[in-house]
């Protein structure tokens, strides 16, 4: 009787203990899930990803405690992100959060017309098809506009005003993203003819072909070089400053990332305070607002940061009037 009633209670504490990983499971299904498309890697995106998941905690959410992420990198592999979005699609999350440019936001709108979109991206959201407009984006998608290819005509200008004898600027961009390149390219062009400058275009999508354009920029010897914003160069910003350093080539930025890296100057969004709108973006959509009645969020203040040494380093003299108009100067 007793092995009976022994055998009973083993076999009642065996299926309470089975009963926990399914009932674990169940409650971590329920959660919402965000997906999370980004067009390059993790790495270098530590800093942003910390303020998305500030803002999702100002909005009153924590991953792994009531929210869940899938996270999905297309490894600067650009062709990769229609199937990643489809994937997440597939998955059926509540919202996708796109980063990493203007073409992880196309594909996710591409491949669903009903899960939110909440996107960061470098230009017009109206003019890639994302929004109706900025006010009433109208459909399944909103997000943060960084203003990356806008400020392209400030950014040239305070390199100039920087190195005032510069004539022959050569501008890096990345081919893969064709819609920001278009942007920088026009841009440029556009300013460079204002002020009496000759621009010669170097294109690079990997770290092999940033290197080759180094060698080619070490022959041409131009007099500056202006970097193009693009979240691949963002990944790749230890490179770009080293090799901008080992050739004595003053360059202009889009992140303060690229500063911090040794890189001489930036003029740019405050990037990670917008991703952390992108965050709260995100809470919002998931307490049940919708995007088509999320203005796009278009900042407001931007940063001039300066890296001295590496002036110092270049011979240059910075004025006393940038030097005042900084937000910040790295010492």
């Amino acid at each position: 009787m007793a092995s009976y009633i022994e055998r009973r209670k083993f076999l009642a504490t065996l299926g309470g203990a089975a009963a926990w990983p399914l009932a674990a499971r169940a409650q971590q299904s329920a959660m919402p899930v965000i997906g999370f498309l980004g067009a390059v890697s993790p790495y270098g995106f530590t800093e942003r990803l910390r303020a998305f998941r500030q803002g999702l905690k100002d909005a009153g959410y924590a991953e792994g405690e009531n929210i869940a992420i899938e996270y999905r990198w297309a490894e600067s592999q650009l062709d990769r992100l229609p199937e990643l979005a489809a994937d997440l699609v597939r998955r059926r999350v509540t919202v996708i959060v796109a980063t990493g440019g203007a073409v992880p936001a196309i594909a996710a709108k591409a491949a669903t017309t009903t899960i939110p979109i909440v996107f960061t991206v470098p230009e017009d959201p109206v003019r890639l098809g994302l929004v109706a407009s900025l006010a009433r984006p109208g459909g399944n998608a909103t997000g943060i506009n960084f203003f990356a290819s806008e400020l392209v005509e400030k950014r040239l200008g305070l390199l100039r005003e920087l190195v005032p004898n510069a004539v022959r600027v050569a501008v890096l961009v990345n081919p893969a993203d064709a819609s920001n390149t278009e942007a920088t390219v026009k841009g440029v062009e556009t300013v460079a003819h204002a002020m009496a400058l000759q621009v010669q275009f170097f294109r690079a999508s990997t770290s092999g072909e940033i290197q080759a354009a180094f060698e080619r920029l070490a022959r041409e010897r131009p007099d500056v070089l202006f970097v193009g914003g693009d979240p691949f160069f963002l990944v790749r910003r230890v490179q770009l400053a080293t090799l901008a350093a080992l050739h004595r080539l003053p360059a202009a930025f889009s992140n303060r990332d690229h500063v911090e890296a040794g890189g001489l100057m930036s003029y740019g969004t405050n990037n990670n305070d917008a991703f952390r709108q992108a965050g709260i973006y995100t809470g919002r959509v998931l307490k049940g607002e919708k995007p088509a009645d999320l203005p796009v969020v278009q900042p407001t203040k931007f940063e001039l940061v300066i890296n001295l040494p590496t002036a110092i380093a270049f011979g240059l003299e910075v004025p006393a009037t940038l030097l005042a108009r900084a937000d910040e100067v790295i010492e």
